[in-house]
């Protein structure tokens, strides 16, 4: 098995990610689905050779040991790309994800202008969440790409494993790697305010310690990005509230409240002319309504609310809200707008015109021109 021609097929056929496995042919993922190719399926002891191969002494050690390790690494003039090795009824399964080397800009992603406006901010947290692979290490490259360009400030990354590589801009920017540069997150964390950082960047914040010392980061003055894995705003409040025990969680809703700066929550959604998929952006600003939803957990649930009544005034916007807009410019179709939406029968009245007369929000998603609800246009 020769894998470098398998990451060279890879980025031919446009796939985000490479499954190998011994038995089958390897499989690639294309626009969000799974492909098998016309390679051979490798042997286990292909896989073994590939392994050996790739991962370094350090690398190598931790899959012995752990049966698991998580990389990245780059091949020349092909690209980068993440990896991920683990053992499946005792044979090595590979997953490879390609990491494109150039940096989109927000506009090239075609995500809401507010989210440049939003990583110009000079403190605070900004949490980018989403499903695996919904795109949100592509998001935060973005936002920090924005720093770099437009921001005298020292940025200062912890990833596990580094995925896109900043160059020095206008900022200095900094990235460890879990395991190869610090021991841990947590380590990082604990002695991170001492290399004098403007901005931090933490890859994913996986439990209470990381997220009590982002927390208490942005409280101190510095700009804070991370991911988490939730399906939208309000399920993020409680995701971090949740980390915590009970007696802590209205301490953390006041400290939460005024450190949070937003959330930025994104499903990937097919493109209605086949090239490709675009991401369905819901947005949460913090406002003072936002703060009294986050601090009384009472009124958590209207933040959905909030966000829909925010547009105008804050630019902010629920997932329903983008995918009105994207269907309505014609970029997804009806099928796909709903399979993504959270509330679909809600979305199909609104693209039949039914609304109450005072609900003004949905005003500058909205056509004049009904559509029916069978409709799938392109």
């Amino acid at each position: 098995m020769n894998i470098k021609v398998l990451l060279e097929k890879m980025i031919e056929v446009g796939a985000s990610d490479l499954h190998i496995k011994p038995g089958i042919p390897p499989v690639v993922r294309v626009n969000g689905k799974l492909q098998r190719t016309n390679f051979p399926a490798p042997t286990p002891r292909e896989m073994e050779e590939v392994a050996r191969k790739i991962l370094t002494p350090l690398q190598r050690e931790k899959f012995e040991s752990t049966r698991e390790v998580d990389f990245a690494f780059g091949v020349t003039g092909l690209a980068r790309f993440r990896a991920n090795f683990y053992v499946q009824r005792s044979s090595i399964v590979m997953v490879f994800r390609h990491v494109p080397v150039t940096i989109k800009r927000v506009e090239e992603l075609t995500l809401p202008p507010v989210i440049t406006e939003l990583a110009l901010r000079p403190r605070g947290l900004i949490l980018v969440t989403g499903t695996v692979g919904s795109g949100k290490s592509t998001t935060l490259a973005a936002m920090l790409s924005a720093v770099n360009q437009n921001l005298n400030a020292s940025i200062i990354t912890i990833e596990d494993p580094i995925e896109f590589l900043h160059r020095d801009d206008k900022s200095i920017v900094n990235q460890r790697e879990v395991g190869s540069d610090t021991a841990s997150f947590h380590e990082a964390l604990r002695h991170i305010l001492r290399q004098d950082p403007n901005v931090i960047m933490v890859g994913e914040i996986r439990d209470a310690e990381t997220m009590e010392i982002a927390l208490k980061a942005a409280d101190t003055g510095h700009l804070v990005l991370s991911t988490l894995h939730t399906v939208d705003a309000p399920q993020t409040i409680n995701r971090i509230i949740s980390f915590f025990p009970p007696h802590h969680h209205q301490e953390i809703r006041y400290l939460l409240a005024s450190t949070l700066q937003a959330v930025i929550s994104q499903r990937l959604v097919r493109r209605a002319d086949g090239a490709g998929r675009v991401p369905a952006v819901e947005v949460l600003v913090t406002t003072g309504t936002v703060r009294e939803c986050i601090v009384n957990p009472d009124k958590t649930p209207l933040l959905h609310q909030v966000m829909r009544e925010g547009v105008t005034t804050h630019q902010m916007q629920t997932f329903d809200q983008a995918l009105m807009k994207l269907y309505q410019d014609g970029i997804i179709t009806l099928d796909d707008a709903l399979r993504a939406s959270s509330k679909p029968h809600e979305l199909t009245l609104r693209l039949k015109g039914i609304q109450a007369t005072s609900d003004q929000s949905w005003k500058s998603f909205e056509s004049a021109v009904e559509e029916p609800a069978g409709t799938n246009r392109k």
